[in-house]
């Protein structure tokens, strides 16, 4: 698999388990690039919704992907703290300039005091039935949904304390440099 280069605009493509795309967000800069993780950050990009609606992030986030994980994690940065949206989907893979992945529609939002709430039982439910996620794929799914409780408990990943410092920094470098070109 590419591995995409910091400093590198990509984009990202979610797709649900049929193949069909959801979403695509059109400029990510790339952080950190290797073989199991890719971290991102965008701000005021433009994202399209199967159905052809465009709309535009309205707040600067840092994107955790990882290719051996079933969960990807957006990171936006508030001006009253960070909130956390979690998709539990496959691992990310990367090629011609796009990281691609499944969204299997259960999500876990956390908030700045490190609250959280699973959101879209339904919505899964539905889409397991009508698109026939197999026994398997369900079991990974609810398997990585209590890892990502864990990591969010314990502060692990972009939930520890210095996370959003560090790659905030590094995305502020970046923009900073694109701006100097």
């Amino acid at each position: 698999m590419a591995i995409p280069a910091e400093g590198e605009t990509i984009q990202i493509h979610s797709y649900k388990h049929n193949g069909r795309i959801h979403r695509v967000w059109q400029e990510t800069t790339v952080l950190k690039g290797t073989n199991n993780i890719v971290i991102g950050a965008n701000e005021r990009t433009m994202v399209t919704e199967s159905d052809g609606r465009t709309w535009l992030t309205r707040e600067p986030s840092i994107c955790y992907f990882h290719a051996e994980h079933w969960f990807n994690i957006i990171c936006m940065l508030r001006e009253d703290g960070v909130y956390y949206y979690c998709n539990v989907s496959s691992p990310f893979v990367y090629n011609n300039g796009s990281l691609k992945y499944i969204d299997y529609d259960l999500d876990v939002k956390v908030f700045p005091d490190m609250s959280y709430t699973l959101l879209d039982e339904d919505e899964y439910e539905e889409h397991k039935r009508q698109m026939g996620y197999p026994e398997v794929i369900d079991q990974i799914l609810h398997r990585n949904v209590e890892k990502l409780i864990g990591w969010i408990k314990q502060r692990r990943g972009p939930f520890a304390p210095d996370f959003i410092e560090v790659w905030t920094n590094r995305y502020e470098f970046h923009r900073q440099y694109k701006i100097r070109e």
